[in-house]
């Protein structure tokens, strides 16, 4: 927080947000225990999708959707809203601590969300979008186990992964990000952002920088517009570029 915050925001503004981040975690922790109380009847009263209107539009295409978010709000909540009112599969890594991983998948396969583990084949991702559901992704960290470039974010350069681009490329799904907002209330907006335009100029490199760039400013915007809901724990400019 202060090396990315340097310069905007003083020593007791930058405590105040790392507070808000362990608190917020701390509220996803109850939400999530109590998945099993939700359902596809009683969605509404914590979750209000905001822009719906972009999914239905992009559902008529029938390419499927690649639903592109971040470790950000309650994104477990997230997928469990738009699961409540649209086919799909979350993509997912899986857990070190085996009693854990299957104990946060038993309470997802609760009310049907199901997870694709990252290291999945490809194949099977795009059965997903041929199928004309969803394909849930969080791509905001730095993982250097998967594919990826490097991209501005917040002024450093940020490994980030390339596979939603690369995703889109094979189906011609949209990539449409999509944000869960924690509200003073502790209930939930979900808001949905309007498709990113892809280039396409023929260079494929080139274009992934590019593309995953535009979705990357996405996420960064809704980060310094929310700053207390991102997980800033996490080593996000861990690997280092070559040149």
């Amino acid at each position: 927080l202060s090396m990315v915050f340097s310069g905007e925001k003083d020593k007791k503004e930058i405590e105040r947000i790392a507070i808000e981040v362990f608190r917020n975690l701390a509220k996803n922790s109850v939400e999530l225990v109590n998945f099993p109380r939700i359902n596809k009847e009683n969605i509404d009263r914590f979750v209000r999708i905001e822009n719906r209107n972009i999914l239905d539009r992009a559902f008529a295409n029938g390419r499927g959707i690649i639903i592109l978010t971040a470790h950000f709000g309650n994104w477990e909540l997230l997928a469990l809203g738009l699961r409540a009112k649209y086919p799909g599969v979350t993509v997912g890594r899986k857990i070190y601590f085996k009693k854990y991983d299957e104990y946060l998948n038993k309470l997802r396969r609760v009310n049907d969300v199901n997870v694709i583990y990252r290291d999945s084949s490809p194949k099977a991702m795009l059965k997903i979008l041929k199928d004309n559901q969803i394909l849930g992704i969080v791509a905001d960290q730095d993982v250097d186990s998967v594919g990826g470039v490097f991209v501005n974010f917040f002024g450093k350069r940020a490994y980030t992964p390339a596979g939603p681009v690369a995703l889109a490329r094979a189906s011609g799904a949209p990539i449409i990000p999509a944000f869960i907002v924690r509200q003073k209330d502790d209930s939930h907006k979900l808001i949905i952002e309007n498709p990113v335009e892809l280039v396409d100029t023929g260079d494929k490199e080139k274009d992934a920088v590019v593309n995953t760039q535009r979705w990357s400013d996405i996420v960064e915007s809704y980060i310094r517009k929310y700053p207390g809901q991102w997980v800033w724990m996490h080593r996000r400019w861990k690997t280092k570029a070559r040149n």
